[in-house]
């Protein structure tokens, strides 16, 4: 183990062996082994947007094993899923490569202004299931944002007792905020705040825009000189919200776009001070040879082979 993974380790002074071989586990696997940078293919899309929306781009996508062995593959981190992809595979592929459990899930069959995820898994899944960590989103803006808050308390002190790593996905929505509010940098740095303030270890966020949303935070980015003008400067911002940096945060790829688009935003990411990317469609929903050499480029841009 190398230095840097000592480092990174040593900011969770509180946790147990077991959390800190799990989370050791996720940053000495793969292509980007030992660099203190993170590659994870999510896939929970399926459940949060539809299966025809998630897999019709790429139809051997409905299959669980898919993504399994597209992870293994391109030498990611970690791969995430909720409860029924994670049963589907994690015998077939036990240790081949770290599992994230995503413990609650939501649906888009009823539209509604507060969000509030049903929990879908538990502790003793993941453990039973060989999983290094649980994955848990919290909706920071939702009226009912203080029930996940409380769900995520009583999961991740469960967690931790059995030497699981807690991973949290703060994307703030809900009545309490606009659309474009979303992603505003000091909604997003916030988000990534309360998740840091929760005890998550690893922290999934949007990519910070350009737009500061909170009337009292206008004031304050006004008179400091907080430097949000490029989208580096913005990531480092968020990192430096998550306790100045001493918790792992990553940057979530959302819709599919154009590969460059991509690759300068893990640039951003990168030069930022970001830990790295969670990509989800912007993976699985190309044809597997496209998605692999995809995957290989970003992990090059993050390693720093790739200017």
């Amino acid at each position: 183990m190398n230095e840097r993974i000592r480092e990174i380790l040593s900011w969770y002074e509180s946790d147990n062996p077991g959390t800190r071989a799990n989370l050791a586990r996720f940053l000495n696997h793969g292509a980007l082994a030992g660099t203190g940078r993170l590659v994870v293919l999510p896939v929970d899309q399926g459940f949060e947007h539809g299966p025809a929306r998630s897999f019709a781009p790429n139809p051997p996508g409905y299959d669980p094993l898919y993504h399994f062995e597209l992870a293994i593959e391109a030498g990611c981190n970690a791969y995430a899923a909720p409860l029924g992809f994670i049963e589907a595979g994690a015998a077939r592929y036990a240790g081949a490569i770290p599992l994230i459990l995503k413990l609650n899930s939501h649906d888009v069959l009823l539209d509604e202004k507060d969000p509030l995820p049903a929990v879908t898994g538990s502790v003793q899944d993941a453990l039973r299931l060989g999983c290094s960590a649980v994955g848990f989103t919290i909706y920071p803006g939702s009226a009912v944002r203080q029930q996940m808050y409380e769900q995520l308390r009583a999961i991740a002190e469960e967690a931790k007792a059995h030497g699981l790593a807690v991973v949290v996905w703060s994307y703030p929505r809900g009545s309490g905020l606009s659309k474009e509010g979303e992603s505003a940098v000091d909604v997003v740095a916030y988000a990534a705040h309360i998740a840091a303030q929760l005890g998550a270890h690893i922290i999934k966020v949007k990519l910070p825009a350009d737009r500061v949303e909170l009337e009292a935070a206008k004031k304050v980015y006004d008179q400091y000189p907080v430097a949000i003008g490029t989208l580096a400067e913005r990531v480092h911002h968020v990192v430096q919200s998550t306790f100045n940096g001493r918790r792992i945060v990553i940057f979530s790829g959302g819709a599919r776009e154009a590969d460059e688009m991509v690759f300068d935003e893990a640039r951003a990411i990168r030069d930022g001070g970001g830990f790295g990317s969670i990509i989800g469609r912007n993976s699985f929903q190309r044809e597997r040879p496209e998605a692999l050499k995809f995957l290989d480029t970003v992990m090059k841009i993050y390693a720093g082979q790739i200017k």
